[in-house]
């Protein structure tokens, strides 16, 4: 059989270090408190920066808000400044264009009229006197469209509007139609 080994005596305890660790633990301490001032230091000095820069960010700001009120404002006066030419440009516009409609009517009328005898000779008198009513109501009609303001035509087109749209929208079409062949340019050449 084989032996088995006698057991070891038990060791004993090593000798409690206190006067050691004694020592080293107010060096420990001082470390600790010397990193918790810096760090508290530290941290206050951060959040005074950041108070600075907070104050600092919130004059610019106010800054470059009055400066964007008053642009703003500056561009509102020229938008209305603009705007008021533009309604003064469209006025004259539509006054010039109200009477050339009118020259263009009386014109129109004019020319029916005269040629009113041609067309009794031709087709008879019955065609002839269309011809001379159609031109009595040109002139008419441009003697009416001469005597009103545009605020008026524009206000009779509304009304010619309401009371009857599918025939406004009938000449609206022929008109366009109209213009279109008027403008457009021959492609034969």
């Amino acid at each position: 059989m084989a032996k088995t080994p006698a057991k070891a005596a038990p060791k004993k305890p090593a000798a409690p270090r206190a006067k050691a660790s004694a020592a080293k633990a107010p060096i420990k301490s001082v470390n600790t408190a010397a990193a918790k001032e810096k760090f508290s230091k530290a941290l206050d000095d951060a959040k005074a920066g950041a108070a600075a820069l907070g104050s600092e960010a919130r004059t610019r700001a106010e800054a470059y808000r009055d400066q964007a009120v008053a642009k703003s404002s500056d561009w509102v006066d020229e938008a209305k400044v603009y705007g008021e030419q533009a309604k003064k440009k469209a006025g004259e516009l539509a006054v010039e264009g109200k009477t050339r409609a009118s020259d263009a009517l009386s014109g129109f009328g004019k020319l029916v009229s005269d040629n009113a005898v041609t067309i009794d000779d031709r087709f008879g008198e019955k065609y002839g006197d269309y011809a001379r009513t159609a031109s009595r109501k040109l002139q008419e009609t441009a003697a009416r469209i001469d005597a009103k303001e545009i605020d008026e035509l524009g206000e009779d087109a509304r009304e010619f509007v309401r009371k009857s749209p599918a025939l406004a929208v009938g000449i609206a079409a022929v008109a366009g139609f109209f213009l279109a062949r008027l403008f457009s340019g021959s492609n034969k050449a």
